[in-house]
């Protein structure tokens, strides 16, 4: 597979029960990670083929209290979603109605402040640089996102956002923090754990002072296509930390 590509086939089908129960169970396991932040943030994954009817969790509840009963069933196509009673925010609709209904590749939808991928989003120069086989894995797919415009409530902001996002399975977006996508919820958990990982690694890196070891266009190509056979870890890492909640939170699947 090209490392630059992007988003690989989805495998797990789109049966939506199954997928409520995941893409919630995703929301209780980035509260375990300190991914969320307060009652905002927001995870979508789509049910219909192509990719314009999808999931979301309800506004302002916050992800430890998602469960697979209230997430929102919405329509990329269709405003009128917003009239629903715990209808998504200006910001969440902006963002995920939009790359739902404009790129069908994109499945799954995380978009979060995670602390070391939203530090690295207000550098100047946030780009993710090759350091480590961490920060390697994303070479060549990442996009940035420096248009930054406020909260992300405009459709024109929208329109930008998953334009930039592209093909790629990383947004970072300037000022503001990250979007993952992915063809399925257990890669774009992977994606999101991976990337905040390698943000941190970087910063670390960066707080010494000292010259950057930044490998080689070459080298850096290399190593991301040498994660491709990898793949299947995203299923088993999250499968491990959605028993660990199944085990301790089991009312996420209700």
């Amino acid at each position: 597979m090209n490392a630059v590509s992007e988003l690989s086939p989805d495998k797990t089908g789109t049966d939506e029960q199954a997928l409520r129960e995941d893409l919630a169970a995703a929301f209780r396991i980035a509260v375990i990670f300190g991914w969320h932040e307060s009652v905002g943030n927001h995870f979508s994954a789509a049910v219909s083929e192509d990719g314009s009817k999808f999931l979301m969790n309800p506004k302002w509840r916050h992800f430890s209290e998602v469960c697979a009963s209230n997430l929102l069933l919405l329509d990329a196509h269709n405003e009128q979603g917003m009239d629903v009673p715990d209808a998504p925010d200006p910001s969440a609709w902006c963002i995920h109605g939009t790359v739902h209904r404009v790129n069908p590749a994109a499945r799954v939808l995380f978009h979060c402040h995670p602390p070391n991928a939203t530090a690295l989003a207000t550098l100047q120069d946030p780009s993710l640089k090759p350091i480590d086989l961490n920060t390697a894995r994303f070479y060549g797919k990442v996009a940035v996102d420096l248009g930054f415009g406020g909260m992300a409530d405009e459709a024109e902001e929208g329109r930008r956002i998953a334009e930039t996002l592209g093909n790629k399975p990383i947004l970072i977006m300037g000022n503001h923090g990250v979007s993952v996508a992915a063809a399925n919820i257990p890669e774009a958990f992977e994606h999101l754990y991976f990337f905040e990982r390698a943000a941190e690694t970087l910063l670390k890196a960066y707080a010494t002072g000292q010259p950057l070891a930044v490998m080689s266009d070459n080298l850096a190509a290399n190593t991301a296509a040498e994660w491709e056979p990898y793949n299947g870890m995203g299923h088993a890492h999250f499968d491990y930390w959605k028993r660990r909640v199944e085990a301790e939170q089991p009312d996420f699947k209700r």
